[in-house]
This record gives structure tokens, C-alpha cells and sequence, in this order.
């Protein structure tokens, strides 16, 4: 269930002058099954919509929610391994997960339809709410780039979260900040849950071949806006890749000169043909994506290598390049392939070692590697 699907719920049912139960992971520890973010809402005729962990403690918090909607203040509740209700709630997964639960209707949150506007155009919006403290919890401030809309109960603190909003959005992060009551960055008296809804990362398909379509169909899986690009406009068509956001007839090197790439933006070159690889690389390397895997055997890439050093390319923006690319799990189709590729990609934004969980030890889940480790 996407967030889109949870947001056009509550818009849904304010319009009806329904409430609606709305519980939202805000932060976890450990092994904790969801990220962040993640929303179940419950409405008055008593269905679920979304999950916060996965079936783990959907059953205890569904109750909490019907009782804010019964009139309970919004709060926010913490479950772990180590609780002694633990088991009886079925987080038994060894993390620890906080939920805010809060009822949401038309009075208590007024700009729900235009963030849930925002959120269907993929424009950039924040929602910061209060979730412990002294001050308001449950109030709202939603943030775009250019305003805002609402309070969490002061000028100043709302300066300060709105300021602080706009930075995470920047770079899609989501989580708790701690303030002053009146918005002092140096106390942790308030609790502050800022959710980014910011517009999906890319990627960048490079090379209109089998692999490709194999390879945009678990992009979008993942959750990426995926573009294809070929120069030859036999092959880039809408036809062959129905599930790509869009396919683009360019050479390569031009359109990547010409679209946004970001730090969060992943380029994948599937063509192994020197004509189109070198000056598209050479371009890439020089871009803030989060990572460039080529396809290609190990003589192609040594061949690559010394055409993109004529080039004027540096050592060490040619240790960026992920080639052959993918993790060695004995892929061979398509695919099998385009999973390896995917989680070559997942291990390089988290950090893992693409070794088998059962021979690794410490934590399963872990912290997004900073935009210049990668």
C-alpha cells in the first residue's frame, strides 16, 4: 500500500466530515520491520489501510487508533522485543518501533487534500508534526519549498522546523528533530517528526536491449522514476518498455547533459558499445549520481577504461563506475540479472556486503551511507 493510496484515504474520508485514525511510524531501532514514515490509517467503518510493520503490531495499534477517534489525545507509543507485552502484540523481530497515533479530520488537519495534492504531483512537500513534549502534540506545519501552511504553536518554533523541514526535503530524509519550546536547536524538551514527501529518485536506463526491460520493471518496483534512453529509435520505444516513465530517443551523453541527475539518482549503461558508453560515462562520472554500473565482460571494461583515460578521465572518477555491474549471484536471464543489479544497488546506498545474512553478524538493517561515500 503506497503513501499516495493512505493520504487519498484521509482526504477521502475528511471530505465526508469522517475521522480518521492515522498512526505513522516515527522513528526505529534495531531490526525494526518498517522505515519511517510508514502509515496505516483506520477509518470510522473500521478498515485498515497501509502497514506500519508488516503484521508485526498492526493489531495493537488498530486499537489505538479507534480510541483516538473516540476522543484519546493523539500519542505516541513505543514497542520492542524487550517490552513485556512484547509478544503478546507479535513484535518479536528484535527492533524497537515508535508510532504517533492521532485522529485526523478536517479540524485537525486543514491542508491534508493539498499536501495529498502535492504528494500525487510529485512536487516536494514536508509535513512536521508535534509528537512529545511540552507543546501542542498533534499539531501540524506543512512546508514547501516557496511556503507554508499551519502551526505547531509559535513563531519561532515554527521558523526553526520549517528551516530545518526544508533541508531534509532537499534530500529526502525523514525522521525526529528535538527543539526548544520556542524552537531552541541546543534543548530536546519537543519532539518534532518531519515526513518528506519528496518527488522519487531516478534512474537512468542507458540502451533500449532486453536487459532493460527486465531491469525498469524492479526500478519501478523499487520505487525509482525510470527513463530509458536509446539514440536509435527502432528500439527506444513506449512499446517495448510499457512500464518505464518514459522512454527518450537521444544519444545518451546529450540527454544526460540535459535532465537532472542528484545524488539519489542511479545511471545504469546496458549498451557495452564504445561509441555510446565513452561519452556518456565520461559525463556520468563527473555528475553527484549515487552510483553508475556498465554492463559489459571484464575485457569490454579494461577496454572502456583506456578509451575513457584518452578521455581525460581521473583514476579516481573512474573507481566510481560499477563494472561489471551487479552482484555475482550466478544470474543468467534477464531478470535474475535485474536483481542483481537492483541489489548491487540497494547494497551501495545502505552499505552492505552482499554476503548471505546467515553469515554476517550485528545488525540486519542499517543507516544510509553518506552521499560521498558512495
Amino acid at each position: 500500500m503506497t503513501v499516495q493510496e493512505v493520504m487519498r484515504e484521509l482526504v477521502s474520508a475528511a471530505g465526508d466530515g469522517e475521522r480518521t485514525g492515522l498512526v505513522t511510524v516515527v522513528s526505529t531501532f534495531k531490526s525494526a520491520p518498517r522505515q519511517p514514515g510508514a502509515s496505516m490509517a483506520v477509518t470510522a467503518s473500521g478498515e485498515a489501510v497501509g502497514s506500519v510493520s508488516g503484521g508485526c503490531i498492526e493489531g495493537a495499534v488498530y486499537e489505538l487508533a479507534q480510541e483516538v477517534m473516540a476522543g484519546r489525545p493523539p500519542l505516541l507509543q513505543r514497542y520492542g522485543v524487550s517490552d513485556d507485552d512484547a509478544f503478546a502484540v507479535g513484535l518479536t523481530c528484535g527492533g524497537i518501533i515508535d508510532v504517533f497515533v492521532e485522529a485526523v479530520d478536517r479540524s485537525t488537519f486543514p491542508a491534508l487534500a493539498e499536501v495529498a495534492s502535492s504528494i500525487d504531483a510529485s512536487a516536494p512537500v514536508a509535513v512536521a508534526t508535534v509528537v512529545a513534549g511540552p507543546g501542542d502534540v498533534g499539531a501540524h506545519l506543512v512546508v514547501w519549498p516557496d511556503r507554508v501552511a499551519g502551526s505547531l504553536g509559535g513563531a519561532r518554533l515554527d521558523d526553526a522546523v520549517a528551516d530545518d523541514a526544508r533541508g531534509m526535503l532537499d534530500q529526502g530524509m525523514t525522521g525526529i528533530r528535538r527543539y526548544g519550546a520556542s524552537g531552541e536547536r541546543r534543548l530536546d524538551d519537543l519532539e518534532v517528526f518531519v515526513q518528506s514527501f519528496a518527488p522519487r529518485p531516478r534512474m537512468l536506463v542507458f540502451g533500449a536491449i532486453d536487459f532493460a526491460a527486465a531491469l525498469v520493471r524492479v526500478g519501478r518496483f523499487l520505487g525509482y522514476r525510470v527513463t530509458v534512453c536509446d539514440a536509435r529509435p527502432v528500439f527506444a520505444t513506449p512499446r517495448r518498455f510499457p512500464d518505464a516513465d518514459e522512454v527518450v530517443v537521444k544519444w545518451p551523453h546529450d540527454y544526460l547533459a540535459s535532465t537532472n541527475v542528484d545524488e539519489r539518482t542511479v545511471i545504469c549503461v546496458l549498451t557495452h558499445d564504445p561509441k555510446f558508453d565513452v561519452p556518456l560515462l565520461a559525463a556520468a562520472v563527473r555528475t553527484p549520481a549515487a552510483y553508475i554500473g556498465v554492463m559489459g565482460s571484464r575485457r569490454t571494461h579494461d577496454d572502456r577504461l583506456e578509451r575513457l583515460r584518452a578521455e581525460g578521465v581521473t583514476d579516481a572518477e573512474l573507481a566510481r563506475l560499477a563494472s561489471p555491474l551487479g552482484l555475482d549471484i550466478g544470474a543468467r536471464t534477464p531478470e535474475e540479472t535485474a536483481v542483481s543489479i537492483a541489489a548491487e544497488i540497494i547494497a551501495a546506498r545502505w552499505g552492505g556486503s552482499g554476503r548471505r545474512l546467515r553469515d554476517t553478524s550485528g545488525p540486519i538493517h542499517r543507516e544510509p551511507l553518506a552521499a560521498d561515500a558512495l
